[in-house]
Order: structure tokens, then sequence, then C-alpha cells
């Protein structure tokens, strides 16, 4: 099992974040993919004990996790989870998304799946996430809650998908990574779980930020829809053709 970590410029969290993790579930490894950072990300990461992947510059969340992916494929993992390094996902939900796996491909681990959920989310935003459930849950056949949730488990069919189409654009690696998902055969379902404040820095929140949210959303949300993916899904290929691209990348 592989938990991925990715990171721009969370020098001030990361090290508690693979810390926490470590504690709470030991045996695990840790990847902290350092996505271009201008500041000691990657120091703190490896101070922690986590694996460090250095990008030689920013490629967003997207292009982070798929990296992280391929470093799954490549090494032998049957599981990845996605943890994010400002200390806002528990690592304490690690099992409960893990052991989900036994049920569908993909588990997300959402914030609004449970009555009384502390965390709150108003105005645009929340619109935007209630419109983006409701048409996933039907791709996806199932009740989803929290679609833009980055905290998420895959199992080795899922990684094998992400890591050779997992998208880069905005929104495009919670939103359209469940279109890809879903169109390539894949399951997904959610498991509820509790989500803290940022541990560092600080989350870009106005009316006129929400608004453009909700605008990105709905932008990315109708791009994922008529992008032409593959209707199926063969396992093998798929991983051994992401495998022998990176090969034949090290051999030029």
């Amino acid at each position: 099992m592989l938990i991925i970590v990715p990171a721009w410029n969370e020098q001030d969290s990361v090290g508690a974040t693979v810390a926490e993790i470590r504690a709470t579930n030991p045996g695990l490894d840790v990847l902290v993919i350092d996505d271009g950072s201008a500041d000691a990300t990657a120091e703190r990461a490896e101070q922690a004990g986590a694996a460090v992947c250095r990008l030689p510059f920013n490629l967003g969340v997207g292009g982070a996790m798929r990296a992280g992916y391929r470093y799954g494929l490549r090494n032998g993992y049957d599981a990845a989870v996605q943890v994010d390094a400002d200390g806002q996902h528990d690592p304490a939900f690690i099992p409960v998304l893990l052991d989900k796996l036994s049920e569908a491909d993909v588990v997300i681990g959402a914030r609004f799946a449970r009555d009384g959920d502390p965390y709150q989310v108003r105005g645009p935003r929340r619109w935007a996430m209630v419109l983006l459930a409701k048409v996933l849950s039907r791709l996806a056949r199932t009740r989803l809650t929290d679609v833009t949730s980055g905290n998420r488990a895959c199992n080795l069919r899922a990684m094998g998908v992400f890591a050779a189409h997992y998208p880069a654009e905005y929104l495009g690696d919670t939103v359209e990574s469940l279109v890809i998902a879903t169109r390539m055969g894949c399951t997904v379902t959610q498991v509820p779980v509790d989500m803290r404040p940022r541990a560092a820095g600080r989350a870009s929140s106005s009316p006129v930020r929400a608004a453009i949210y909700l605008l990105r959303a709905v932008v990315a949300l109708s791009m994922a829809l008529v992008r032409r993916w593959p209707t199926s899904f063969a396992e093998g290929a798929t991983q051994q053709s992401v495998l022998d691209g990176d090969q034949e990348a090290v051999s030029r």
C-alpha cells in the first residue's frame, strides 16, 4: 500500500503530515511528490521519513498524482491513497478507505456523507459541489456527495487507468478523473471521513473566488463529459504500456 502526498510549497506542514501518517499507519510506505516547490518541502518530507519524488517544475495536483501512480505501478504496489500535505486529510481514516476497496476500484473520502458533519461549505462553492455530485452520481450509478475530495484510495485496476490518463487541468484531478474512471469500467464509492482546517498556509476564500470556482466547475464537468475516452479497460495492457513508456523515456 502506497500513500501519495502531492505537495507544492508546503514546508510548514508536510513534515507533520508525513509524521502523522507514519504514526497512525505503521508499515505503509509514504511518497511525497514535490511539485516543483521553491521552498524546503522536499527536505522536510525526507527528514520526516518519506520517499520524495522531485518534479523539476510545477505540474499541479493532477500531474503530481499521475507521477505517484506511475511510481506505484513501477514498484509493485497494489493500492494507493492520496493524502494532501496541508494536514486537512486525517490519516486515521486511511484503513477505512483501504478496506472499502474490497467493494470498488475507487473510494472517495467524503466530507458530506453523514448527518451533522462539521465541515461546512456555503455559497457558489457549495452549489458547484452539489451539481457535480448529482451528475457524477448518475455516471457512477451510486450516490456520491463529495466528488471534489482529493482524499481517495485506488486499487491496482484504477492505478493503471490513472497512471495513463490522470488529468492535470484545474478540477480535473477530482471531477474529470472520476468521469474517466467510470467510462473505463471502474466502480466508484465513498466512505465518510473527517477533514480539518489547514495546518499551515491560507486557503483562498472570497465571494469572487467562490463564483469563479462555480464557473470553473461547470466548465470542467462539461469538458470531461464531451471528451472521448476509451470505453473498456484491459488492466494488464494499460499498466504495461505505462511501464514501457517510462522505460522508453529512460532509454532516450
